[in-house]
């Protein structure tokens, strides 16, 4: 019979798994032992693995549980009735917004999930995927000359590519930096309207030859 789960369950697996992720942001994920994460999380080691079942479960779930969390705000966003613009706008400020409070999960994101499985890792991909073209869509409902072109996608990638390395950079506890996340997400929503509304569409190409394959690929912005 399994064991029931206490109360606080789900409370402390996501105190440990904010842990765990600060150290693998801090030190990497191969560096990183069970043992310390346990002590971080002021349990035992039986304790820990009462909540994982190991260090390579325990990044997946760390960066599954990020990327829900972005899933998430992208539900909330779609789900109020804003206009194309006000949207895009919304979506662009909450992500900054997320992305400041979840910096070691997202570097743990873009650093460590090549240790993952093929099957955690593409459970993984396909959130990020849904997540970007749920981008991709709202940038194409403020302007729709672009998805004929097939513009949409490659300039929701140009707008990840602001928000995903700030975390690099933005740092406002140090060197007396004195932007914050909260300040610098409508410029970051203004930048990318500013120059959203400037881009040309090309015109119509020759389509590709049928007898060059496209080699499919696994790429997301996130």
């Amino acid at each position: 019979m399994a064991r029931p789960r206490s109360a606080g369950y789900d409370d402390q697996r996501d105190q440990i798994l904010a842990k765990a992720s600060a150290l693998f942001a801090q030190q990497g994920y191969t560096a990183t032992s069970m043992n310390q994460v346990a002590a971080a999380c002021e349990l035992s080691k039986a304790a820990l693995y009462h909540y994982v079942r190991d260090k390579h479960a325990l990044l997946a779930l760390v960066a599954e549980a990020h990327v829900k969390r972005l899933e998430a705000v992208v539900e909330e966003v779609l789900a109020q009735p804003l206009s194309p613009e006000d949207r895009l706008r919304e979506l662009i400020v909450r992500f900054v917004r997320e992305y400041s409070n979840a910096q070691n999960e997202h570097r743990v994101l873009t650093e460590d999930v090549k240790f993952l499985e093929d099957v955690e890792r593409e459970t993984v991909l396909g959130i990020e995927r849904r997540v970007v073209n749920a981008f991709a869509e709202a940038v194409a409902a403020v302007r729709p000359a672009l998805r004929p072109a097939e513009l949409h996608k490659p300039l929701t990638m140009l707008l990840f590519g602001m928000i995903n390395w700030m975390f690099t950079w933005l740092k406002p506890a140090e060197d007396g930096q004195r932007l914050t996340h909260e300040q610098m997400a409508p410029m970051v929503a203004e930048l990318f309207f500013g120059g959203l509304g400037a881009v040309s569409v090309p015109a119509s190409s020759e389509p590709e030859s049928t007898s060059r394959k496209k080699t499919p690929r696994k790429e997301t912005a996130l």
